[in-house]
This record gives C-alpha cells, structure tokens and sequence, in this order.
C-alpha cells in the first residue's frame, strides 16, 4: 500500500475510534463529524506526502518546510484541539499577548478520546494506558492552554492512566453530567 493508502488506512482508523469512544460518551455528533476535515484536499495529501506510520505527518512537514499548513488548516477547524481556543489575552497586563481561553467540557472530553485513539494508533502493541498521560506531561509546560482546561485534562488522562480505560470513561461522563446542571 503507497502512503496515500497508508494514511487514510491511518487516519480511518484514530477516527473510528474516536468516534467509538464519543459514543461511549453520548457525544454522537462529535463523534460522526470527528476530523472530517483530514479527508479535505489541503490536510490528506500533505499527510500522504509526509506520512511516517508512527507519528503525526504534521512533524514531518513541520520539520522540512518549517510550518505545517495541514496543522494550520485542522487547528483552526476542530474544537477538540487545544489550539482552536488560543485568543488575545484582554486583561490590562497581558496587553497583545496571547492566551488559552477555557474549553467547553465536551470537547475537552473529544479531546481525551482523540488522545487516547491517538496514542492506541501509533504505538500499536506498545500503547499503555498510561501513553496519553505520559505524553501530554512531557509537552505540558509549552502549552498555551487555559488553567482550567489544562487541569480537567490532566485529570482525565491521569484517571486513565492510574485506574484504566472504564473508570476513566465513567469519570469524563460524571465531568459532562455535571456540567449539564
């Protein structure tokens, strides 16, 4: 199979179970419409170009031609990544620098299923339940993302980590239920 084949095979498979795992949530529509936008023109065939199996192509790119456009063009279309919520900061002090604003509670849980499908893809037969976990700590200090959010995340994938994939899930939708109230 040529890389074309290999990352759709690759992104087919995150997606499905993400989407697996937002309906284990009740999150149907997020779920259905999770990454749609990776099947686009602009992020497929720069993910073909620069697919590697084991990671994100977005490094790839990244490293070769300095930006990702694929990134670029995702980010900014998918409310499950952190980076969609990067804004002017407004307060008096922090004037023209940016910020983390807070994300709604369903799509940081999108994001801990994007995360965990993530980490299950590429580590294959490796993957722990500890992977998602271990990898957003290791970036954890470079995010631009809200306290908050960063804390609800931590927490899920902390869950998962000490207590498995069950609990985990029973906690985020203890989190979403809450915050229907």
């Amino acid at each position: 199979m040529g890389r074309p084949g290999s990352h759709f095979k690759t992104i087919t498979e995150h997606r499905h179970l993400v989407c697996r795992y937002c309906f284990r949530l009740g999150l149907i529509r997020q779920g259905l419409e999770h990454d749609l936008s990776k099947y686009s023109i602009t992020e497929f065939w720069r993910g073909a170009r620069y697919y590697q199996g084991n990671r994100s192509p977005n490094d790839a790119e990244r490293k070769e031609t300095g930006i990702s456009l694929s990134w670029l063009h995702h980010k900014g279309r998918n409310k499950h990544h952190l980076e969609y919520w990067i804004d002017y900061d407004l307060t008096p002090d922090a004037p023209f620098s940016m910020a983390g604003c807070r994300m709604p509670i369903r799509y940081v849980a999108e994001m801990f299923c994007d995360r965990l499908a993530a980490c299950r893809v590429y580590l294959k037969e490796a993957y722990t339940d500890a992977a998602a976990y271990d990898y957003f700590m290791r970036g954890r200090s470079h995010l631009l993302i809200h306290p908050a959010t960063g804390a609800e995340i931590e927490k899920m994938l902390r869950v998962l980590k000490e207590e498995g994939e069950d609990a985990a899930f029973a906690y985020v939708r203890r989190r979403l239920a809450e915050q229907k109230h």
